[in-house]
């Protein structure tokens, strides 16, 4: 019985998380009540609370529901992956990212949110500090990754891993923004993938 309760409770959040994230794509999140979200669920303002404090709760659980688990695949793709060379680390966590916003509508509709539907102002101003605490992890990583690339020898003389790190976040911002915005020339997988392979090897050294 009182697994049976965990798997209900569990269920109902999953519900809670599905409906807040169809509603803030169709309306924006500050135009979104956790009354509105409820009704879109199924269930009373009441089974909300007992999930979520407040709506800027939950908007984190929805972000976190699709940014935990690629801040994971992040972790192995560059720093754990034994089988490549750094560069082609980069690459491939690029490839990843891309693939994945074509392929997960969840993913998407979430980036889409994040990018073009919240306005981060006053209770959600604390969701904007922690993303820019992503970024400086993110970029980190990028750093890590590209500075074993350098003790390789794969790195372009006088390009400095911080550089690379930051120029490869800018790269991957504009290529998501523009993707969610159906900008022509970087909808299919054959020109993202090779717009991403010119990035990672414009960082090589000039071939002799």
């Amino acid at each position: 019985m009182v697994r049976r309760t965990k798997e209900e409770a569990e269920q109902t959040r999953r519900s809670i998380l599905a409906a807040a994230r169809k509603t803030f794509h169709e309306q924006g999140v500050g135009n979104t009540s956790l009354e509105q979200i409820a009704q879109a669920a199924g269930l009373t303002r009441g089974a909300i609370y007992w999930h979520f404090a407040n709506k800027e709760e939950l908007f984190k659980a929805m972000r976190q529901e699709v940014t935990v688990p690629l801040a994971d695949r992040m972790d192995y793709t560059l720093l754990s992956d034994p089988s490549t060379e750094p560069l082609e680390r980069v690459r491939n966590f690029l490839v990843q990212f891309a693939d994945l916003l074509s392929d997960n509508p969840c993913m998407r509709d979430t980036m889409e949110i994040l990018n073009f539907k919240c306005e981060f102002v006053g209770e959600m101003q604390r969701d904007l500090a922690e993303y820019a605490l992503n970024c400086e992890e993110c970029v980190a990583k990028l750093q890590q990754t590209y500075q074993a690339a350098q003790r390789a020898g794969q790195l372009r003389p006088g390009l400095s891993p911080r550089i690379a790190a930051l120029d490869t976040l800018v790269f991957l911002t504009g290529l998501l923004r523009l993707r969610l915005l159906g900008v022509p020339g970087l909808q299919t997988r054959r020109d993202t993938h090779a717009l991403i392979r010119a990035h990672v090897d414009s960082r090589r050294p000039a071939a002799a």
